[in-house]
């Protein structure tokens, strides 16, 4: 039986009858991991690294659609050991490797160029002036506490082996800074979504992926919306929360 700390809990992940432990303490996932989780593209076998992992829910989730070994990196201890946890509570302790660590310095540890696929979910506000949120796990989870959009994007590009792909989500007003990042990394954008709370509204959110290394061509695919016209989640998002094995993949 894995232990739980006080204040923990375990919630369903809906698809693949995944479990995964949260705290009102610290920050829970949100759609930005499911959708990331989707969309990235992964090979069926090799090495695969979820930066800002948080409590494991990217790595959780990549598990179900490939067989690859997947590593988690986050900085912050409490989220770190939930991330531990959270692969043995899913019997996933042989292929999923949680650690403790900083995305600025990893590769030292895990190397260059060892893996075929990089997801990363990064903290998406700049540091504010003045107070910061009192609870350091919810302020280090939204602003760029630790890392900012250039130290997630420079790891990415140690850590992913040529030909290789790099997946984020970020917020869509970002959108120009991450392609500049990327391309000075050698990471040549290929894929791009844009996701909308509702039709008519601007999007909200962008899920973006680079090749290592690759020739100038993108594809822009068709935007997701979220709530259809009932208010409810849009087709797409109900196959992927509630459809497991049928769930939709993002290519």
């Amino acid at each position: 039986m894995v232990p739980l700390r006080p204040t923990e809990r375990i919630d369903d992940l809906l698809t693949y009858d995944l479990k995964i432990i949260q705290s009102e303490e610290v920050f829970s996932f949100s759609m930005d991991a499911v959708l990331l989780g989707r969309f990235c593209s992964l090979p069926p076998k090799g090495r695969v690294i979820d930066l800002c992992t948080g409590n494991g829910v990217v790595p959780l989730l990549l598990s179900t659609r490939t067989k690859a070994d997947i590593w988690g990196v986050e900085i912050q201890e409490r989220l770190a050991d939930m991330a531990v946890r959270n692969a043995l509570l899913n019997d996933l302790g042989e292929r999923l490797h949680m650690i403790q660590g900083d995305l600025k310095t990893i590769h030292g540890t895990l190397g260059h160029g060892q893996f075929d696929a990089v997801t990363v979910n990064p903290p998406y506000l700049p540091v504010p002036n003045g107070e910061q949120n009192v609870n350091e796990h919810f302020a280090a989870a939204r602003h760029e506490i630790h890392c900012n959009l250039e130290d997630v994007i420079a790891a990415c590009a140690k850590l992913v082996k040529a030909g290789g792909k790099v997946a984020m989500v970020h917020r869509a007003t970002r959108l120009v800074d991450i392609i500049s990042l990327m391309r000075r990394y050698r990471l040549e954008p290929k894929r791009i979504r844009y996701v909308h709370a509702r039709a008519g509204e601007e999007a909200m959110m962008v899920l973006i992926e680079g090749m290592k290394d690759g020739k100038p061509e993108i594809r822009t695919l068709p935007p997701l919306i979220v709530y259809d016209e009932n208010q409810e989640y849009c087709k797409e998002l109900k196959e992927i929360y509630y459809g497991g094995r049928a769930s939709l993949e993002f290519s």
